[in-house]
């Protein structure tokens, strides 16, 4: 008998011995990972914050890591839990508490909102449980997360913006303004919008549009960080017009009754944009426009008629085909395949024995009709590298 088998068996017999009933708790899986020991089937909890299209695609992909690892000989199953809605707050936490009494190996968690979350990643951090966060960078103070994989929401913000100034006489690719011409795979991420805008200045630009905004939960965490991020790019264009706000809980109908009430408001001719910073309330923006005859087709409106143009973040299999038809002119990507892609590969280095990066920005960057097929229906996603990860190696930590 090998060594490494001698080990799993006197483990497995003390454990035994003291009432385990042969099962490894996750403290004493991280023992027997840095010891060259792997689960023999790796248990990952992922709870996304409520299950509409965009957490369903970080589900899929979720599911497409393990359909992966399981390809490359490592047994795991995602177990998938989520709120019915967005704001079902303690929904998240107690399926947090589910997964730690049934002693997953490890916690995946898109948070409904920060500070709701603490106590129940409190709770794994004790039973020694490793935490992956997506769908943010920023650290959570007063708690361990082993990894954090998404991107700066506030800088997300920051892309919608400058998509928008461009789409309305800014530099760039979308709009009437100085054109600039990029190969169709070039990374449209924050960098490259500031390093085009340098010299941009917003007091003399040409630059107009009246824009309504559609926002998350009001002062929650992402929304607020969305906006932030929005505010501080167009704001100091004198000919951006901020009609008004109004949250829609990160809804697709909600964000239908929203961009009614501002077409009510707005009749045509005074309104040029609606900014959505989810992708469902951005689709139930492009229904409520298309609904009442007043959706711009991307090029084909100006500045003052009837139609409205349709910004938003997120990006999913169907915003995808909206923006490619040009229904939606401009969409953030925020890396839903990525996500669960990288949380199932990251997951399986931590039980293995590995080391993941503790930051893995996907830096977030801009969809449009050009190049809307390099994100659907085949995501350009890394490979695994699942033999390293087999024998403990850390194949994303140099």
């Amino acid at each position: 008998m090998s060594n490494k088998m001698k080990l799993v068996v006197f483990v497995t017999t003390i454990m035994f011995l003291l009432g385990g009933m042969f099962l490894i708790k996750p403290q004493d899986a991280r023992v027997l990972a840095s010891k060259g020991v792997t689960p023999e089937k790796i248990i990952v909890g992922w709870t996304p914050p409520d299950i509409t299209g965009v957490f369903k695609t970080a589900t899929d992909y979720f599911e497409k890591g393990a359909e992966d690892a399981v390809a490359n000989g490592i047994e795991v199953e995602i177990v998938s839990q989520s709120p019915a809605t967005h704001v079902a707050f303690a929904d998240q936490v107690a399926i947090i508490e589910d997964y730690i009494q049934r002693k997953v190996d490890v916690i995946a968690i898109s948070p409904i909102e920060v500070e709701v979350i603490k106590p129940a990643i409190k709770k794994a951090n004790d039973q020694g449980i490793p935490v992956i966060i997506v769908n943010l960078l920023e650290p959570i103070a007063g708690v361990e997360v082993d990894s954090y994989i998404g991107f700066d929401n506030t800088d997300a913000g920051r892309i919608s913006a400058y998509a928008l100034l461009d789409y309305f006489g800014g530099p760039g690719i979308l709009g009437t303004g100085e054109t600039v011409k990029i190969k169709r795979d070039t990374y449209l991420d924050l960098a490259w919008w500031r390093d085009l805008y340098k010299n941009v200045n917003p007091k003399t630009a040409d630059i107009e549009a009246r824009v309504a905004i559609i926002e998350g939960i009001a002062g929650g965490f992402f929304s607020t960080a969305r906006l932030n991020g929005f505010h501080e790019v167009v704001d100091p264009f004198p000919g951006i017009e901020i009609v008004g706000t109004l949250p829609a809980d990160w809804n697709r109908e909600k964000g239908i009754k929203a961009a009614e009430d501002f077409l009510t408001a707005n009749p045509p001719g005074t309104l040029d944009a609606m900014w959505a910073a989810s992708n469902e309330m951005g689709l139930g923006a492009m229904l409520a426009c298309e609904s009442a005859g007043r959706l711009e087709i991307a090029g084909k409106g100006k500045v003052g008629d009837k139609y409205v143009a349709i910004f938003t973040n997120d990006v999913t299999p169907e915003s995808a085909d909206r923006v490619a038809e040009g229904k939606m002119v401009a969409e953030t990507h925020h890396g839903f395949p990525e996500w669960g892609w990288y949380g199932t590969e990251f997951a399986v280095t931590i039980v293995s024995g590995g080391k993941v990066p503790y930051i893995f920005d996907i830096r977030p960057r801009i969809m449009y009709k050009d190049n809307a097929r390099l994100f659907y229906p085949t995501p350009a996603l890394e490979p695994i590298e699942w033999d390293v990860i087999k024998k403990g190696g850390s194949p994303r930590v140099k």
